[in-house]
């Protein structure tokens, strides 16, 4: 959603430009050709990995002379300015989730179409994989993420039928729990053979692989996406410059409710001048042709031209 993330931002040269989810880089390229050389634009990722291999994509097409890197959790944008003595961002994106670097390297755990160990990390160098967090959780916390995280339909059997299976077999592979999501799809009533899976689209709406919910919501609780999404739309308004723009890029209804009602409520109290009308989808064609775009919703928000704390001219 390039094109329509753009529109949104209206970039000019010279401005200054936060993409907090830097990944393969694709959005990134496109800021830095937009502000041009008097511009700067800061990217983060929690991956230092994907960061160094994107970092030295853009170096050898010359555009990284305008780019900071910075390693770290979208969440700490504020801390990463400062440390770049930037006062103020024109734009910022994040663009939740994963991305197709991750998904695609089968060592990292994210896809359940590939096998790999069951880690799931953002950040491969710490924290608890998602092997781990099912060693420890209950049946009512995992049921609890399925449903919030995943829209997963009978979330508190699945949970517990799930970790009755760990229990007894620990889930080592990325494989075994894809296998487990399929035979417990097959269980509750559907005639697909798990074998037979594949993605294509049915009436009005993409099919959607059993085990593809089971995993976003893991990953999600693995990499506490949800608590750094609500801290990052607390502070996103102070961050930005009269007339800058705020633009997320979600992938799940959850994500999307926070986000609708942290910019409404911004809306109301005056941090935002306009909001998104609803969520922009993207186009059939570009579904078609990734279909991992097919659930991406973007929403954004654009802060007052006059600083949102001044009223009539005078400071409160």
């Amino acid at each position: 959603m390039v094109g329509e993330i753009l529109h949104a931002f209206q970039l000019k040269p010279g401005d200054s430009v936060a993409d907090l989810t830097l990944g393969h880089g694709g959005h990134t390229e496109h800021f830095l050709r937009s502000v041009g050389p008097e511009g700067t634009v800061l990217a983060m990722d929690l991956d230092s990995e994907q960061a160094t291999i994107t970092l030295n994509r853009l170096k050898e097409a010359g555009l990284a002379d305008r780019l900071l890197v910075e390693p770290g959790n979208y969440a700490g944008i504020g801390q990463a300015m400062g440390k770049h003595a930037m006062p103020a961002l024109h734009a910022m994106l994040a663009d939740l989730g994963i991305s197709s670097m991750q998904i695609d390297k089968p060592e990292r755990g994210f896809s359940y179409r590939r096998e790999g160990p069951l880690d799931m990390r953002m950040d491969p160098l710490r924290g608890e994989t998602a092997r781990g967090l099912l060693n420890t959780i209950t049946a009512e916390d995992l049921a609890s993420g399925l449903e919030e995280f995943g829209d997963v339909p009978l979330a508190g059997p699945m949970s517990r039928a799930m970790l009755a299976a760990h229990r007894a077999t620990p889930f080592e592979t990325t494989t075994q729990l894809a296998e487990f999501c399929l035979n417990w799809h097959r269980g509750t009533g559907s005639t697909q053979n798990p074998g037979e899976w594949r993605l294509r689209q049915g009436k009005k709406k993409w099919e959607t692989h059993p085990a593809a919910r089971i995993f976003q919501a893991l990953r999600i609780m693995v990499n506490r996406e949800i608590a750094n999404l609500k801290h990052l739309l607390r502070v996103a308004p102070d961050l930005l410059a009269p007339g800058g723009t705020l633009a997320i890029l979600s992938f799940h209804s959850g994500e999307d409710r926070l986000v609708k009602s942290a910019l409404e409520l911004g809306l109301r109290q005056g941090k935002y001048a306009e909001i998104s009308e609803g969520p922009i989808r993207a186009t059939f064609e570009e579904r078609t042709a990734n279909p991992r775009s097919r659930s991406a919703k973007l929403r954004w928000a654009r802060r007052p031209q006059t600083p949102f704390w001044r009223t009539e001219g005078v400071e409160i």
